[in-house]
């Protein structure tokens, strides 16, 4: 079982590992240390580090897992990779179709490519599609998000490491914000958060803050002013909820 600790997910599916870095937000990736790691231990899907690899015998997973559950899909990887080919990522998609019972989180930096495929995709109703964007460099990854026809949009502005600004949220439905955690961990200003929360209240759009980060991230925690926020897409929501009844 893939069980996950990302707060904003429950299971992790790799069908492929592997990546290389494209912008500042990839510069302490997190993926890159744990599949040394998992190399150095021996784990056979990590034999080539943190080479791209596809797995073929990963695709089918999801349809071994019975209980519906959130899926965050390349947690060590990004799906719309250069080197990925179509058929492959095709063929990701229709497991994802297939296993209807469960939510599948799909996360990319390469928006360009995201929108260049999508029309040659079936996109089936519980995908979400998302774009990181780590400061406002970054803000047209969300503009080709829009153009993906996902039946639900949503941002990770994370590892945060510089001001978004103002950011178009039409046709998105979640935001998810976090710090940058781990060794060389580069600090978030509160009012970076704040200004994204907000704009996201303004528009009724669902807001996750995820973590602070730091070295300590356990110690730095994810309240905001004095809460948790741990809001998810109400549409989507409510449609894993009656799932799992």
């Amino acid at each position: 079982m893939a069980w996950s600790k990302i707060e904003w997910t429950e299971a992790s599916w790799n069908p492929l590992t592997g990546c290389t870095k494209i912008s500042p937000g990839c510069k302490n990736c997190y993926a890159e240390r744990m599949a040394k790691r998992l190399q150095s231990m021996g784990a056979p899907n990590y034999r080539n580090g943190f080479q791209l690899t596809l797995h073929e015998h990963a695709l089918n997973i999801p349809l071994l897992w019975k209980s519906p559950r959130l899926i965050f899909v390349n947690s060590m990887s990004d799906l719309f990779h250069d080197e990925v080919p179509l058929q492959f990522i095709k063929k990701v998609f229709a497991t994802m179709e297939l296993a209807q019972h469960h939510v599948f989180q799909v996360l990319t930096k390469r928006s360009r490519r995201l929108a260049e495929l999508a029309p040659q995709i079936s996109w089936p109703q519980n995908v979400w599609m998302g774009v990181s964007a780590e400061n406002g460099d970054y803000l047209y990854r969300i503009d080709n998000l829009r153009k993906v026809p996902a039946a639900v949009r949503f941002l990770s502005l994370e590892p945060l490491i510089g001001r978004i600004g103002t950011i178009n949220l039409s046709a998105i439905d979640w935001v998810i914000v976090g710090g940058e955690s781990g060794p060389g961990a580069r600090p978030m200003d509160s009012s970076w958060v704040t200004e994204i929360r907000d704009q996201c209240l303004r528009s009724n759009v669902a807001f996750f803050f995820k973590q602070w980060g730091g070295v300590r991230k356990k110690k730095a925690g994810r309240s905001l002013e004095g809460r948790t926020w741990d809001q998810m897409p109400a549409e989507v929501t409510n449609r894993y909820q009656h799932a799992i009844a």
